[in-house]
């Protein structure tokens, strides 16, 4: 029987912890790899991509992979659907859209994103609520240099989030998170008092370098977030 990727990543991880491929040594290539298990050589990439994504081999170009000299632990942080999130916590979504404009990216979002200067964007607003409660404020930027159907996209039954990920894969992401006060706005949005600490997540995603969205993310009061590694 052909081996899966998953056995390929299994057994390669077997040499490693079983000191047969020891910390700094070389890694036979993907080509010789795929011989010797008798399958193809995308599945040898896609068991080396996963291991080097687990900070087990590192992968580097002309030079070969090598085996890490200690493995590096990665906090991964999926980009999750605020509809999934609320309803897996047992609780009813509601969406709403708040605003929505097409305008000039601004200076600060230009020099964030890498935006052409004169470039335009779709500004969106949104509030996601769970059992009736405000849970999330959207506040998202949306390039129309790569993603101009967005203009025409229809927001107010379906939030931003949920039509990026069906439109547009994404090749990097860059992700913020800190503490924010509450102005006058988000209190009245997420039903707090103005100057109450509130979560707030701030990311960006590219495609082979073009700017896809910038968006904040601000949680109702209590919030926590939970990643594993």
């Amino acid at each position: 029987m052909t081996a899966t990727y998953r056995d390929v990543k299994a057994d390669i991880l077997d040499k490693i912890t079983q000191g047969i491929w020891p910390p700094g040594s070389l890694v036979p290539n993907e080509t010789d790899l795929a011989r010797s298990y008798d399958c193809a050589r995308a599945t040898v990439n896609r068991a080396m991509r996963e291991l080097a994504e687990d900070g087990i081999i590192e992968r580097r170009r002309k030079a070969g992979t090598r085996v890490r000299m200690a493995p590096v632990r990665q906090a991964r942080f999926a980009i999750p659907i605020v509809r999934a999130e609320i309803e897996d916590q047992g609780a009813a979504y509601r969406y709403a859209l708040v605003r929505r404009d097409i305008r000039a990216a601004p200076d600060w979002l230009r020099a964030r994103l890498n935006l052409r200067d004169g470039g335009r964007v779709l500004h969106l607003v949104c509030m996601h609520y769970a059992d009736g409660a405000p849970y999330q404020h959207e506040d998202r930027w949306i390039s129309l240099d790569l993603l101009p159907k967005a203009a025409e996209a229809d927001f107010t039954a379906t939030g931003p989030n949920e039509w990026l990920v069906a439109a547009m894969p994404f090749s990097n992401a860059e992700i913020s998170f800190l503490a924010v006060q509450a102005d006058a706005s988000l209190a009245d949005h997420l039903g707090c008092a103005a100057g109450d600490a509130l979560f707030r997540t701030e990311r960006s995603t590219w495609w082979e370098g073009q700017a896809i969205t910038f968006v904040r993310l601000t949680f109702r009061r209590g919030h926590r977030m939970t990643a594993q590694y």
